[in-house]
């Protein structure tokens, strides 16, 4: 079944720039996820963990 798939993938002119695009897609992505991540204020971290432990009020 491999081969069938490989084959039809040769036959397809510029093939070889889709897994280009989605290291590039993915790594963007996830550095921008890990910059986000690292630039978050520690104070909206150390509030938003608080939430679950609030039982005073019902959503």
């Amino acid at each position: 079944m491999f081969e069938q798939i490989k084959h039809n993938m040769e036959t397809i002119e510029g093939v070889a720039i889709y897994p280009i695009l989605s290291l590039l897609i993915f790594f963007v992505f996830f550095v921008g996820l890990g910059l986000w991540v690292f630039s978050y204020k520690k104070e909206t971290i150390n509030e938003l963990s608080q939430i679950p432990l609030r039982d005073n009020q019902i959503v």
